[in-house]
């Protein structure tokens, strides 16, 4: 049955504050009338979404069900909305988003890399934090991100541009500083800790960026592991950045919203690959191929050069092309 959306909205809100009056005055609407709104959806739906005492609001096994199928479409809907905003914007650019010096060293040469190419698209960078690519991409606030594995990969299709190593982050006077390798065991990590392992830490010892992680590290308080790419940019006397030798590589890839049939998107993918391979980076292993492989729907996605290909493309699947 057709459910308009905005009492779709009101329902989140309930959901999430637990409370009619907070979720009232989020919605900016009156709590008799956001409680026969809730009252009217349950009446069309024919099922009863929260169990409402003079003290607790609770949802119910269906407001559950709802609740976790609702948030990705409103979330879906409004992503639409602003891309269909942007696309109408007479200086319409693709907005790729990356996290200031986590783009492996690649971006200036994919934004060489990206004019070459057919169906190109001006591109504009959209600088942000750790988590925020991911949701730029649902959210429709982003075409396409730079990132390093891993990230929450609902909604997204991803295409592997290069691996590299990673490095130990030890202050200058740390015994094993001058080493020509270490080992994870040496640090005391296991190897299914690397993956965002700076970000943990950044957490962990309450500061808030990794320049400020860094300047611990130089003091002695703590160690990071970094991708080999990111220690670069951040040379620091008092912090010596040593190769691992037995460290599962960062893996950085080229992600976009998985509905995507944007040519100028395709362009940027298949750049990204272009610019990885002129640098010589690592290129995709044979696991590379993206988790989820629908079968193609669009005959007039771009398909990209060879460069570009992954190695276990599904069949009929151009790797680099978002679908």
């Amino acid at each position: 049955m057709p459910v308009e959306s905005r009492p779709l909205r009101y329902f989140v809100a309930v959901a999430e504050e637990r409370n009619f009056t907070r979720a009232a005055e989020r919605l900016g609407i009156a709590a008799p009338a956001l409680s026969r709104a809730i009252r009217s959806l349950e009446a069309d739906l024919g099922v009863r979404l929260f169990e409402r005492t003079t003290r607790v609001v609770a949802l119910t096994e269906p407001g559950e069900v709802l609740l976790s199928q609702v948030r990705p479409a409103l979330e879906a809907l409004d992503a639409a909305a602003r891309r269909a905003v942007r696309a109408g914007t007479a200086d319409r650019r693709l907005l790729l988003a990356v996290k200031a010096d986590a783009d492996g060293g690649l971006l200036e040469h994919l934004l060489a890399a990206v004019a070459e190419e057919p169906g190109a698209e001006p591109v504009a960078v959209r600088l942000c934090g750790w988590r925020e690519r991911t949701r730029l991409l649902r959210t429709g606030e982003a075409d396409a991100a730079l990132m390093f594995e891993p990230y929450d990969s609902s909604g997204i299709d991803a295409d592997v541009v290069a691996r590299e190593p990673r490095v130990a982050a030890l202050p200058a006077g740390h015994p094993l500083a001058g080493a020509a390798a270490v080992r994870l065991a040496d640090l005391g990590i296991g190897p299914d800790e690397v993956d965002d392992r700076a970000e943990r830490d950044i957490a962990a010892q309450g500061v808030h960026d990794l320049a400020q992680l860094l300047a611990l590290v130089g003091l002695g308080a703590t160690t990071t592991v970094l991708p080999r790419s990111v220690a670069a940019r951040y040379p620091r006397q008092a912090v010596s950045y040593v190769p691992l030798a037995d460290c599962p590589p960062a893996t950085l890839v080229i992600a976009w919203p998985e509905h995507s049939r944007s040519r100028g998107v395709a362009a940027l993918v298949r750049a990204a690959a272009s610019a990885a391979a002129a640098l010589g980076m690592s290129a995709p292993g044979p696991d590379a191929a993206p988790a989820r492989t629908p079968a193609p729907t669009s005959a007039a996605r771009p398909r990209p050069p060879a460069a570009a290909a992954s190695t276990r493309a599904p069949a009929g699947r151009a790797a680099g092309s978002p679908r």
